[in-house]
Parts: structure tokens; sequence; C-alpha cells
């Protein structure tokens, strides 16, 4: 069950024009910080070698997930965050964080070296996003959004497929297919690629990726599954069957599955004088 957002059919708005949806993670944000997982370390050194200093702005930075691998690098990071919730949570976890949506927020003067969006990208408006990062860049300074691309074997996720359906028939999260190819998240990240280059404010933008695995127990996915963006929303009868459908689902493999991740990033350099 993908989390990212992919390229939107033409009859949905885009993912960054649906607030409430992009504002409902923090209902349980304890929850969303404990079962999500982190980003391949691989990912965080070269965005920190590859930025000319340390200090590093969080576009919806959640529960502080990313930025704390990237203070863990030697980096100081700011979050940004219109949730709230989310943002009491990553303060309560040492980050400091202003409450915004990026673009309204005011940097007041302030400048970094690099702009990172882990998972979060996609609720921003893209083509304002890129000229937003660019101002607060300083010069030779990057740009890297990153997110997961989620991939359960077939047995665990055809059964949720067809338990969201009957739970949420209403839902446009029920009409998509129960494994979508990475090729539909390459496109989506070759998309951001376009905008950036639009902006006019960086250079060639390049695109990395990052595979691995990772092992879950039927509670641990079971743990993570309503912090995606397709469950946050539903009502807790709905939530019970698909979970339960699912939880069938581990149980029958014998209560534990290998999860494929593929860790997709699109990065650019910003060019020019600030």
């Amino acid at each position: 069950m993908p989390t990212l957002s992919s390229p939107e059919p033409p009859e949905q708005p885009p993912s960054h024009q649906a607030r409430e949806t992009a504002e409902s993670f923090g209902a349980d944000a304890q929850r969303y910080d404990r079962a999500r997982p982190p980003y391949p370390d691989a990912l965080v050194t070269r965005v920190v070698a590859g930025s000319p200093g340390t200090d590093v702005l969080d576009v919806g930075c959640g529960t502080g997930i990313a930025a704390r691998q990237f203070q863990a690098a030697g980096c100081a990071v700011l979050g940004v965050e219109p949730d709230a919730r989310m943002a009491a949570f990553a303060r309560d976890r040492g980050l400091p964080v202003e409450v915004a949506a990026f673009e309204a927020w005011d940097p007041a003067g302030r400048a970094f070296d690099a702009v990172i969006a882990a998972q979060s990208w996609h609720w921003v408006d893209p083509a304002a996003g890129a000229v937003k990062a660019a101002q607060v860049l300083r010069p030779d300074g990057r740009l890297a959004i990153f997110g997961h691309v989620y991939e359960p074997p077939a047995e665990v996720a055809e059964p949720f497929a067809a338990a969201y359906r009957r739970a949420a028939p209403e839902s446009p999260f029920g009409d998509q297919p129960a494994r979508r190819p990475l090729e539909m998240y390459l496109a989506g990240y070759a998309q951001i690629a376009d905008r950036i280059r639009a902006s006019g404010r960086f250079h060639e933008p390049e695109q990395w990726r990052f595979d691995w695995e990772r092992s879950y127990t039927r509670d641990e996915w079971l743990e993570l599954l309503p912090t995606t963006g397709g469950l946050t929303r539903l009502r807790p009868g709905q939530l019970a069957g698909i979970l339960d459908a699912v939880g069938r689902a581990v149980d029958a493999l014998g209560g534990r599955f290998t999860m494929r991740y593929t860790t997709l990033a699109t990065t650019a350099v910003r060019s020019g004088t600030r």
C-alpha cells in the first residue's frame, strides 16, 4: 500500500489542495512517529555532503523523523509544519518548529544550506514551493525532496485493497490498484524535477534511488497502516474492518512479511547569487 502521492488522475485535485488530508496525520502524532520508518543513512549523508554548510530547513517536518536524522549528522535543523499537533510533538523531541504552510511561511531574512522535504512535498504547491526554496537557500544550497515507495507483497496488498473498497467505496483511494508500479512514482519525481527546472533558479536536478528491505510483524504493520493518507480520515468502524482483513492476511504468511522499500529523491543545487 504505497503512501507516496502519485501523479493525480485528471478528475482529482492536486495533492497540495487536499488540505484536510494533509493536516489529518497529527490526529495520532505519537503513533505516526513510532510507526513510520526513517530514511536511508546514505541519503542523509549525501545531502549533507552536497550542501555548502549544515543549516537545514525541513519543510513539512511532521514529528521530526527526518530532522532528527539530520541533527544526528551534525546539522542545525529548523522545521516548518502546518499541523500544530505534529509541530508540538517534534518540539518535545528537541526540534525547533514554526507552524505554517511552507508557501505562507515568513523566513524573516534567514538562509539555509539545504532545504529538505521528507514525504511532504506533494502537500506543497509545486511551482510556488520551488521558488520559495530558492529564496531561502544560500548560493549552492541544495533542495532535496524525498520519500518512500512502499511495496508489500501481493498477499498483503490485495486483501488490503479489497477491504478498503468495501469499507470506503466513496473514497478516491478505493479506485487505486492493490500494487502500483515503481515507474508511476519515478514519473512523479520526474515531474518534481520539471517544476524545479521551470523555476529557473536551480542547476539541473538529479534523481537518486535507494533500495532496501524491512521485516514487519503483524502488529508492526497494523501499527503503521493507520498513519497513511488513505486511512487517517476513516471512521473507527471502517478502519477496524480493514485492519482485521490485513491482519488475517499477515497471519496467513506466518505473522511476518518482508517489505521492499524504494526511497526516491529529486535534488538540485541553487544557481546564481542570493
